[in-house]
């Protein structure tokens, strides 16, 4: 995840606001004005002295950049920096920062050399694009490819411990959680976006499965639904594969009646398999190959839906090589 700073110098302070709103990191003023951005909300607040500027205008430019960097100073690059220079100085060193005049330029930061810099500096000039420069690089976590699968089994397993996880962002058709029996098989389970006659819309909610099943997490790493709790930051997962984040708001465990869906995925390899506990409930859902929800009491074998294949193995949720099964 990258850093957004905003730059407000000289001060502004409805910009200010507007960058509070936004949701950055931080906030760059004037030492005179430092007091003044603590009184509008909790946020960390930089003076420029903090974060030494240097323009690129010639290579030995570079050297100057990279010696700040290893003596520990966080250097950020003049706004009109140019990608060559710019790739000869992340080869080099482990953080660097970027002035950033406009949302183009930011997304260009953060993707040069397939890693980018760690920081985006977002002048004035940009804070028309301030908004979906943060939704961009805080919340954004790429694009992730899912599979088609056919159904094979739906079977009623009685009573168990379900997880609703409610978030605090508000999801939309075609959201949800990616949740397993197995980090090697995943469902994407829908958030309840839909309505019916009964129930109203949830479309901050993603009521995930059982207690024991596996939940796709940012930074491909999975965890317990159990595990999670308020303030955790969860993986969201589009139909079409994209991927962002929401923040737990809480957690619901409660008993009710379950269903284990089995499903497969054809591979060059042969047969996958894969299962999943779901709520025996019209308002969970999970999503149908052309991306619409499907509720788990109209669900039938032979649909097809989406779903995560990958290699088994993970410990404390961290990616290893080890020999696994999970069934």
């Amino acid at each position: 995840m990258k850093k957004v700073i905003f730059k407000s110098v000289p001060f502004d302070k409805n910009l200010i606001t507007l960058a509070l709103e936004s949701g950055v990191d931080a906030v760059m003023v004037d030492e005179a004005h430092v007091k003044d951005v603590e009184a509008l909300g909790r946020v960390t607040v930089i003076t420029p002295e903090a974060m030494p500027v240097v323009e690129l205008t010639q290579k030995s430019d570079e050297d100057i950049a990279i010696k700040g960097i290893l003596d520990g100073k966080d250097i950020v690059l003049k706004k009109g920096w140019e990608i060559i220079p710019v790739e000869n100085i992340l080869a080099q060193v482990d953080t660097l920062a970027l002035e950033c005049e406009n949302y183009d330029r930011a997304i260009l930061a953060a993707g040069i050399l397939e890693r980018g810099c760690d920081t985006v500096v977002v002048l004035p000039e940009g804070a028309a694009d301030l908004k979906q420069i943060v939704a961009e690089l805080k919340l954004s976590q790429g694009t992730m490819e899912l599979q088609v699968a056919t159904v094979t089994a739906i079977e009623s397993t009685g009573l168990g411990h379900r997880v609703c996880v409610d978030t605090i962002s508000m999801l939309k058709k075609g959201q949800g959680m990616l949740i397993g029996n197995s980090s090697a098989f995943s469902f994407l389970v829908h958030a309840e976006t839909e309505s019916n006659p009964y129930v109203a819309a949830r479309p901050f909610r993603v009521n995930a499965g059982a207690v024991h099943a596996y939940a796709q997490m940012p930074g491909d790493k999975t965890t317990y639904l159990e595990e999670l709790a308020a303030g955790t930051d969860v993986l969201i997962v589009g139909a079409d594969g994209a991927t962002s984040l929401a923040t737990v708001g809480r957690v619901k465990v409660e008993v009710r009646p379950m269903l284990l869906i089995k499903a497969e995925v054809k591979t060059e390899n042969g047969i996958k398999e894969g299962q999943v506990f779901l709520q025996n409930a019209e308002t969970i859902r999970v999503v149908s190959d052309k991306g619409a929800p499907v509720s788990v009491v109209t669900l039938s074998v032979g649909d097809k839906i989406m779903v995560k294949t990958d290699e088994a193995g993970r410990h404390f949720g961290m990616r290893i090589k080890e020999e696994i099964v999970e069934g």
